[in-house]
């Protein structure tokens, strides 16, 4: 499966591309042209005291609820649920605020504030407790542009807090914010998303990981907020094709439950509120108007938006908070007058601090290798060799298919870098008999001359020699998926390879004779649809091969065993994993024992098979983002290889190591990540060697 990359600039063409696709089922719809319904608010804040408020958010703070905003020069301001102002603190020019519940502080669960400094273009992060507000970030983080707004994202994957700060010239910048050994919070950036204009204000649906931002004169992007997902932005309202009249302002959303889950945006320069369906493909509700608790006019540009669903005192379905910058304050609105206006049922409540995470096991990888060179989907597949003697001697060799192949030490660093060719798969074995000598054979996929490559790996030098008996034809057009299998029987050793269409080939390799190998043809499989991950048992001489889009696949390994196949497991009967399965390793735990690890590249988890026995699945994890080793997740994984002997420090249970499709943390070109196999077993319960 190819990798998508991360950006998210959005020229006309794209535009109007994305509109032709039917992009958002609330472009097709306009608002009518009857009166709107006007909601007066039920309460407002005093004016600002510097006469300027630039965003506000609602926050929980025990049972009281307060209204914490963003008052410029007047750094953030608190007030009560009634509008009085409480007090204030220097925040620099404060431009965005919003704050996030339950992150693990010194083991503790606090609420975190995050506020845009404009003077200095810097991230700052607050704790707020008791009403007062105390700054715990380990600095003002710099963010190279003009930020304009920040909203947050408390992911229930990795139980990671992430914030979002949007920027005058289109930046959608995310960045992992995490606790230093001092205890204080400071961020990594993940990755940088770009549209085309300003950005004023977005939000983050934690249940469904979508985030919407506001670019001004353009409309309302969606797009997966997931730092590890490809975007895959999604234009859902537009000044030209939609109902933003001219200029889309602030975003809140509301959560009732089914039937009740909204996205609120200020179509600024009407003065209305637009409401979508986030249930129904963001689909128009309708529009209303909004007046001040006293009635009369209009408010003539609604500003940020905040949405609160919990039930408080008084307001059982939660509160809209909406910025009046011409009244320098905030009016508070019932989420239930606002549904009532729209003839909608507010749904039930929901309190943003209890939070329902992912049962999914979750591990982190502790190295990662150097970037390959080549941009794009370059980084496919990995093996390891362990050195003889010296575990953490131990090497992984990664394959780039747009030019090469390298050798990693333990460490991530490039200790040999061949541009050999379009390698697309690699795999080795020890033991092979050549001449008078036993060595390690590595063959690999080379998709620039069609052919099987093979090199012999010198354990003193730690380098790759070409031993191939001239070109090695595969046989097929496109040659990518490889693997190999010895039999610990006969000290044979073969290499299958397959590529583009249905076909599996499985090749002998020989001595041909003053230090080369050639590689003889014994056999051919077919299966029914593509397939690229293989692993050899070589104790049990099987041979276990994903089909993509099908499942995992065993049969006999042997050249005289026989087409036969069983199914271990059909993606569509689990619904824990999601095609395509890619990546196929063995961690042996000896007599026999042991588990298969495929990895379910459409929902970016690994799935764990008993070796043994029925072969049952054991269940799944992901790898996400290690924040203290500035070391993101694993996502989009083509080739993965598990080994279950020392590699040394940190990896003395063994290890998996996999191709990571999107580098983040920040953007960068694919990688390889080395996850200890401790880890994982101590996620799901596992055995270690």
């Amino acid at each position: 499966m190819k990798s998508v990359g991360l950006r998210m600039l959005m020229s006309t063409t794209a535009l109007v591309a994305a509109l032709a696709m039917g992009a958002g089922s609330a472009l097709a719809q306009a608002p009518s042209a009857t009166p709107l319904p006007n909601v007066a608010a039920r309460a407002q804040t005093e004016a600002s005291a510097t006469g300027e408020v630039a965003a506000g958010v609602f926050v929980l703070d025990g049972a009281t609820t307060r209204v914490l905003a963003a008052g410029a020069l007047g750094g953030l301001e608190v007030y009560d649920a009634a509008g009085a102002r409480l007090g204030s603190i220097p925040a620099g020019e404060s431009g965005g605020v919003d704050a996030s519940y339950g992150f693990r502080l010194k083991g503790a669960p606090v609420t975190v504030v995050a506020s845009i400094d404009k003077t200095s273009n810097a991230l700052r992060l607050y704790r707020m407790d008791g009403g007062s507000l105390a700054e715990i970030g380990a600095r003002a983080i710099p963010l190279g542009f003009a930020g304009e707004n920040v909203c947050l994202f408390h992911s229930r994957i990795d139980g990671a807090l992430y914030a979002f700060i949007v920027g005058d010239g289109g930046e959608i910048d995310q960045q992992l914010i995490y606790a230093n050994a001092d205890g204080r919070l400071d961020t990594r950036q993940m990755r940088r998303l770009n549209v085309i204009s300003t950005v004023k204000q977005c939000v983050v649906d934690e249940a469904s990981a979508t985030a919407y931002a506001s670019e001004e004169t353009v409309g309302i992007w969606r797009f997966n907020a997931n730092p590890e997902a490809f975007a895959a932005p999604t234009l859902i309202a537009s000044p030209r094709f939609g109902q933003i009249s001219d200029e889309v302002g602030g975003l809140a959303l509301h959560d009732g439950g089914p039937g009740a889950r909204w996205l609120i945006a200020s179509d600024a320069s009407a003065g209305r509120l637009n409401v979508y369906d986030r249930d129904a493909d963001d689909a128009y509700i309708g529009s209303v108007t909004i007046s001040g608790p006293e009635g009369g006019e209009s408010l003539g540009e609604p500003g940020p938006l905040n949405g609160l669903s919990a039930s408080i005192a008084g307001f059982p379905n939660g509160l809209l908070l909406i910025t009046d910058e011409d009244g320098s304050n905030f009016k508070s609105v019932s989420m239930a007058d606002l549904a009532a206006a729209l003839d909608r049922s507010p749904g039930v409540p929901t309190d943003p601090r209890v939070r329902q995470d992912s049962p999914l096991p979750t591990v982190v990888a502790t190295v990662e290798t150097r970037p390959v060179v080549n941009f794009g989907d370059a980084a496919d597949d990995p093996a390891i060799w362990v050195h003889p003697t010296d575990p953490a001697l131990s090497l992984v060799l990664g394959t780039d298919k747009k030019g090469g192949l390298y050798v990693y030490d333990m460490k991530g660093e490039v200790v040999q870098d061949l541009r050999d060719g379009k390698m697309n798969n690699v795999d080795l074995r020890d033991g092979f008999r050549l001449g008078r000598e036993t060595v390690t054979l590595v063959t690999a996929s080379n998709r620039t001359n069609r052919s099987i490559a093979i090199y012999r790996l010198d354990p003193q030098t730690r380098q790759l020699t070409d031993v191939a008996d001239g070109l090695q034809p595969s046989g097929l057009n496109d040659p990518y998926g490889l693997c190999m299998y010895r039999d610990p029987a006969t000290g044979k050793t073969w290499v299958f390879i397959n590529g583009d269409d249905t076909r599996k080939r499985q090749w002998e390799l020989v001595d041909a004779g003053k230090g080369k190998v050639r590689a003889k043809f014994v056999r051919e499989l077919a299966f029914g649809s593509q397939t690229e991950g293989c692993v050899a048992d070589d104790e049990k001489g099987i041979l276990y091969v994903g089909e993509e889009d099908v499942g995992l696949w065993r049969m006999s390994a042997r050249p005289d065993g026989g087409k036969a196949m069983t199914l271990v497991e059909r993606i569509a009967d689990n619904p824990a994993v999601k095609d395509d399965y890619e990546g196929v390793g063995l961690y042996d735990l000896g007599g026999g024992r042991g588990y298969i690890i495929v990895s379910s590249q459409g929902n970016d988890t690994y799935a764990v098979y008993r070796r043994e026995g029925a072969q049952e699945y054991l269940g799944s994890f992901a790898v996400v983002a290690n924040p203290s080793a500035g070391i993101d997740g694993i996502s989009e994984t083509d080739g993965l290889e598990v080994t279950s002997r020392n590699l040394g420090p940190g990896f003395e249970n063994g290890a998996m190591i996999a191709q990571d499709g999107r580098n983040v943390l920040p953007v960068e070109t694919q990688n390889y990540k080395y996850v200890p196999w401790k880890s994982i077993a101590e996620a799901l319960n596992l055995e270690m060697r």
